[in-house]
C-alpha cells in the first residue's frame, strides 16, 4: 500500500478533525493555516465554553440550507455519539446539560489542547501564516500554492470556514478557493446573528430582556416561530431566540423581500387575559394613569415606550396594552456584521458534494468540510457537530491508502 499526502487548509475545528482522522488511516498529513495559531474560531465558541455537540436528535430547521438528506447521511455516519467517542478517547471529561455537552472545564482550550497533542502525537504537520492562493491538479495529484511555497500532494482537504467570524481567519478566501477548483456558490449571508430593527422601540427598550414569542414573517406570510429570551438593543434585537430565525431574514433581505418580527411578550398570558387583566385594574383604580396602572406588570422600559406610543391618557387603554404587549410589530432592515455572527449561511452547495465521502463531483480528489458548505446549523452544539462529522468523514475519504 502506498502512504497518501493530505493537504488540509484550515485549522478550524473541521481542519483538526479531518486531519487526526486521515494521519490515523496513515496518511502524510500536513495544515496550511493563514493566522498564526489554530483553532482560533473554536476558542470563541459558546463564549468560550464550548458547546461541543448536543445529543438531542435535530428537529426541521435544525439544520439549514443544503437538503435535509444530504445532512443526515453526514450525519448517520457521525453522530453525537461518535463525537463523544471521540473526545472522551483522546481523555477530554465532559458534561452535559440537557442534552449539551460541554467540556467539564468549561473551557474551549481544553478542547482545542487534547486535539492538538493528538495533532502531534501522530506527527501532523502544522505550517501557519501560510495563505492557500491556488490548488491545481497536476500528473503527481495537486500543487497546493501559498505567496511562499508550493505543497504537493495527493488530495486535499478544503475547510478553510465561512465568513463569520472573520477576526478569527474566516475571511471568506475559501469560497474563492472553491470557485477556482470549479464550485458554484450559494449567496452567503450571516447566521446566528442579532438583527437591526426600523424605529426608536429598540433605543427606548435597549438593555431590556424579556422571554418573548418570536415570530417571523416574509411578504406578509409566517415561517418560523420560536421562544426564548430576547436582549433589545439600540440598533434592534438579539438574544438566541433571534439567531435561530437571523438566517431567515438575512436571506429574505438579500431577495429584496420584506420582513417583520412580531413580538409576542407575554406569551404565557392570552390577549383574553391580558385584557381582563387591564380591565379589572382599570375598574379597580380608576385615578390611576395608565403608567401607574401598568406598573408591577410590565417593566419600567416597556412602559416608557407604550407611553411613547399611545400617549399617556386612558382611552383605548386596555386595547392598546394588549396590541402592544401581545403583537409588538417590527420591520427588518438588515442584519449585524459577519464580524458578530457565528455562522454563515449559503456557501457551496450539496449537490456538487458526494456525500459518502464529501469527495468534490466537479474536482476528484478535493474534498470539502464545514462551514464552507452550504449547511448551517441552530445554535446548540450543531454547528461544531457539523464540523466534526464532515471533517472526520472527509479526512477518512481522503486519507485512505492505495
Amino acid at each position: 500500500m502506498i502512504m497518501k499526502r493530505v493537504i488540509i487548509v484550515g485549522a478550524g475545528a473541521s481542519g483538526l478533525m479531518a486531519a487526526i482522522t486521515a494521519a490515523r488511516q496513515g496518511a502524510a498529513v500536513t495544515v496550511l493555516e493563514q493566522m498564526e495559531k489554530p483553532g482560533k474560531k473554536l476558542l470563541v465558541t459558546g463564549n468560550g465554553r464550548c458547546n461541543l455537540t448536543n445529543r438531542k436528535a435535530p428537529e426541521k430547521n435544525t439544520y439549514r440550507g443544503a437538503e435535509e438528506d444530504f445532512v443526515s447521511r453526514v450525519l448517520r455516519k457521525f453522530p453525537a455519539e461518535k463525537t463523544l467517542e471521540f473526545f472522551h478517547g483522546l481523555g477530554l471529561l465532559t458534561r452535559e446539560r440537557d442534552g449539551y455537552i460541554y467540556p467539564y472545564t468549561d473551557q474551549a482550550g481544553s478542547v482545542l489542547e487534547v486535539l492538538m497533542q493528538e495533532i502531534r502525537r501522530l506527527k501532523v504537520k502544522m505550517k501557519y501564516k501560510e495563505r492557500v492562493t491556488e490548488i491545481r491538479q497536476t500528473e503527481e495529484g495537486f500543487a497546493v500554492h501559498t505567496a511562499a511555497w508550493k505543497y504537493v500532494c495527493d488530495n486535499v482537504i478544503l475547510c478553510a470556514g465561512g465568513m463569520a467570524a472573520p477576526q478569527t481567519g474566516s475571511d471568506g478566501s475559501g469560497y474563492e478557493l472553491a470557485r477556482k477548483c470549479g464550485h458554484s456558490l450559494r449567496p452567503v449571508y450571516p447566521a446566528l446573528v442579532p438583527l437591526k430593527v426600523r424605529g426608536s422601540i429598540p433605543r427606548m427598550l435597549s438593555g431590556t430582556r424579556n422571554y418573548v414569542k418570536l415570530a417571523l414573517e416574509i411578504d406578509g406570510k409566517t415561517v418560523y416561530q420560536d421562544s426564548g429570551e430576547l436582549q433589545w438593543t439600540d440598533y434592534g434585537v438579539s438574544g438566541i431566540v433571534v439567531f435561530q430565525l437571523s438566517r431567515f431574514a438575512a436571506e429574505a433581505l438579500g431577495e429584496q423581500k420584506n420582513v417583520r418580527l412580531h413580538v409576542d411578550m407575554m406569551p404565557e398570558y392570552s390577549r383574553t387575559e391580558i385584557k381582563e387583566l387591564m380591565e379589572q385594574k382599570s375598574a379597580c383604580f380608576p385615578e390611576k394613569s395608565a403608567a401607574e396602572l401598568l406598573a408591577g406588570v410590565w417593566k419600567e422600559k416597556i412602559i416608557r415606550a407604550f407611553l411613547k406610543l399611545y400617549g399617556k391618557n386612558r382611552e383605548n387603554f386596555c386595547e392598546n396594552a394588549v396590541s402592544f404587549i401581545k403583537n409588538l410589530t417590527l420591520e427588518v432592515t438588515g442584519t449585524k456584521s459577519f464580524e458578530m455572527a457565528q455562522v454563515c449561511a449559503g456557501g457551496v452547495p450539496a449537490e456538487e458534494i458526494c456525500a459518502e465521502t464529501l469527495e468534490s463531483k466537479i474536482f476528484p480528489g478535493l474534498y470539502l468540510a464545514g462551514e464552507l458548505l452550504d449547511v448551517d446549523g441552530a445554535c446548540g452544539g450543531y454547528n461544531l457537530q457539523w464540523a466534526w462529522a464532515s471533517g472526520h468523514i472527509a479526512g477518512s475519504s481522503a486519507g485512505r491508502k492505495v
